[in-house]
């Protein structure tokens, strides 16, 4: 499978990485692909690991993953062309922080909004399943937690693209919780507000979440 992978910095080498490490094609799209950066994550990736822009990596997908800022996807997919994304699966992995003068966090959109519904509002063609946004980049693939496998939640309209997320998410090491449709970003991105308070407060960010059933 070709993942196309909007963003170039930890989480999206992080999930590239791993999706190499499923026996994927990579492709990562930047606003500087030939950065030294990028080039030095390629070469130590392999044959199988590309980069190029934000429309080369959409247009190269079979499945698009959204790792940039949460409060620059709107001109991330304007920047790709929304006609890349149309009948693909497209994991949105984003968070729209926004930082305050304390040093912790809060949304740009919170509770009647969030950045998974404005990512399916702009690609209406497109099958958007949120992932990914509750932990760090460090432990995306293959997390290694006591008690663990750790939960990953997700959320999604589509029901076939959220199934095959599940598979991946688990191929990632993860437990799949489905939550419901794209509204529930609402409740998945405000989790990362709390996984970054407890980093901050407890001074690690080897964090994830895992529900108990009883």
């Amino acid at each position: 499978m070709k993942v196309g992978i909007l963003g170039s910095g930890d989480v999206a080498k992080a999930l590239g990485t791993g999706f190499l490490a499923l026996g994927h094609d990579v492709k990562l799209g930047s606003r500087t692909p030939e950065s030294e950066g990028l080039a030095a994550w390629k070469a130590k990736a392999g044959l199988r690991a590309s980069t190029g822009t934000f429309a080369e990596a959409a247009a190269y997908a079979e499945v698009v993953v959204l790792s940039v800022h949460g409060v620059d996807l709107e001109s991330a997919i304007r920047l790709a062309g929304p006609n890349h994304f149309s009948g693909k699966i497209v994991i949105d992995t984003s968070n729209p922080l926004v930082m305050t003068p304390t040093g912790f966090p809060t949304l740009a959109y919170g509770w009647s909004d969030s950045a998974g519904e404005h990512v399916q509002k702009n690609l209406p063609d497109a099958h958007v399943v949120k992932a990914f946004n509750t932990v760090g980049y460090a432990h995306m693939f293959k997390p290694n937690f006591p008690g663990g496998p750790p939960d990953m939640f997700y959320c999604g309209n589509d029901p076939a693209s959220k199934k095959k997320v599940a598979e991946w998410l688990a191929q990632f090491g993860w437990n799949p919780l489905d939550v419901g449709g794209i509204e529930g970003s609402r409740l998945l991105e405000p989790m990362c507000i709390l996984w970054v308070t407890l980093g901050i407060t407890g001074g690690n960010w080897g964090i994830a979440f895992k529900i108990l059933h009883q």
